[in-house]
């Protein structure tokens, strides 16, 4: 434990909220109410995670791991059953089968030993034990359908108004956002949906608080693609990752507030709003809606593959196009050159992005060493553009070779748990729009301000898992 970092994270709460009121459209408005809540509710949640019901969030991720495995049930049994290696079953010891086998030979290098050949278990290919499109994917289909289900037997809405109320009454905001902000901890812009017959009327304060709180939280139809990938080496991530969610939803009504500080009289302030999409006689048999959700989760799924596939390339792309300028500018390196140029031209987007968000990181008080502070920046920072699935999985490969602490992985994986990222940029702008196409044009003008609040909403639970964080690894679940 070190006390500079907690008291540094400490500070940087105070200092990613001045940051946004420097942005804000109208400084001499600052709402202190909602910044005091919002805050204290931020500790609350922090008390309860690291301090006094550190055995509710453990039992917490148990379940949720529970649920995991039962997730990937399909998986196994579409791609090979127990023995595959595409889908492997943690409680089965065994190599591959004859098709497993031959798809590793054929989408993998031939000439690397796949479990289950006459050679040491040190030969063996440690990557390909987990393939993405056939082990978290398809978790992504049966969350999706299992929330639907929830949904519809009316256990998800209860939970909701519950979180609705809370932040309502604390924060004095309108009782649409707080039931929008609520939401968003189970689903993405579905939220909006709840309140739609309120939307064409709201202050644009309201509609910025919105997208910052799609753009800030997870939907939990991710939640295990999320957990999947820390899970080796952070056993406990699924109920921190549901902590995350909870934390930053009033970190984004703070920062939204103090971006986009409220002038009008919202409608539904001081009161929250009924669904009136919760009659169950308006909703397909629980069946129908398991069976609903889980297409509805085959687009989402393929909407990831899709966007991975697309902006990795673009990535890989542009990093090309810089490589070659910096060959042409300061000409062919030699073996073994390190220079700062050419470090920076062999990762050219990624490492901009580190540099952009260094400072940021620092505010988290995630670390004072310099190479860990910059691999925490360049993880964070890559977010923008590749969405939160490579970073989350180059965090865990860190971690399991040790180059990350315990608290480094622990503020990191608090940061990246959000969706605050450009390829949500049209899915969150165009789903608001889609309701209230009237105001299209003025959500579109509050999209990049809301990406920008989520961002520094994130952070800010970063700074709250920083400010708890005292060295103890068994936060981890270890």
């Amino acid at each position: 434990m070190n006390p500079i970092l907690n008291l540094l994270s400490l500070l940087g709460i105070v200092g990613l909220c001045f940051i946004a009121w420097l942005g804000s459209e109208d400084r001499r408005i600052i709402p202190w109410k909602v910044i005091f809540w919002g805050i204290g509710l931020q500790m609350v949640v922090g008390l309860i995670v690291f301090g006094l019901g550190s055995n509710l969030v453990e039992g917490l991720s148990n379940f949720l791991n529970v649920v995991l495995d039962a997730s990937e049930a399909g998986a196994q049994f579409l791609f090979g059953g127990p023995a595959s290696m595409l889908v492997a079953d943690p409680n089965f010891a065994a190599g591959p089968g004859p098709a497993g086998r031959w798809i590793a030979r054929t989408v993998g290098n031939p000439y690397v030993a796949v479990a289950g050949d006459r050679l040491s278990t040190d030969n063996l290919n440690p990557g390909f034990a987990y393939v993405l499109a056939f082990r978290a994917l398809p978790q992504v289909i049966f969350f999706s359908g299992l929330v639907s289900l929830l949904y519809r037997l009316n256990i998800i809405q209860p939970v909701v108004k519950w979180f609705a109320v809370i932040f309502q009454k604390t924060m004095r905001i309108s009782g649409a956002e707080s039931m929008a902000g609520a939401a968003n901890i189970f689903v993405g812009i579905e939220s909006a949906i709840a309140i739609k017959p309120f939307l064409l009327d709201m202050t644009r304060s309201e509609l910025c608080a919105i997208l910052t709180s799609c753009f800030g939280s997870i939907a939990s139809s991710v939640l295990a693609l999320y957990a999947g990938l820390l899970r080796p080496t952070f056993p406990s991530i699924a109920g921190h990752l549901v902590s995350a969610s909870i934390m930053t939803i009033p970190a984004c009504f703070v920062i939204s507030k103090l971006l986009i500080p409220e002038t009008g009289e919202p409608k539904t302030l001081g009161h929250i709003p009924e669904d009136k999409e919760s009659d169950s006689s308006k909703r397909p048999n629980p069946m129908d809606s398991l069976i609903g959700g889980a297409l509805d989760g085959v687009k989402m799924a393929v909407g990831i593959a899709a966007a991975i596939i697309a902006i990795l390339g673009m990535v890989a792309l542009i990093n090309a196009v810089f490589s070659g300028i910096s060959n042409l500018v300061v000409g062919a390196s030699p073996a073994g050159d390190t220079s700062l140029v050419t470090e920076f031209f062999a990762n050219p987007l990624a490492n901009l992005l580190g540099m952009l968000f260094l400072p940021l990181t620092f505010l988290t008080g995630v670390s004072l060493e310099w190479q860990e502070l910059w691999t925490c920046s360049l993880l964070i920072g890559r977010r923008l553009f590749e969405t939160n699935i490579p970073p989350y999985q180059a965090l865990g490969a860190f971690a399991q070779s040790g180059e990350l602490s315990t608290r480094a992985l622990l503020v990191v994986s608090y940061v990246l748990c959000g969706f605050t990222h450009f390829a949500s940029y049209g899915i969150f702008v165009g789903g608001l729009s889609g309701l209230i196409p009237e105001r299209r044009n003025e959500v579109a003008s509050l999209g990049f301000k809301a990406l920008w609040a989520g961002t520094l909403a994130t952070l800010m639970t970063g700074c709250m898992a920083g400010l708890f964080d005292i060295g103890n690894a068994a936060v981890l679940g270890r």
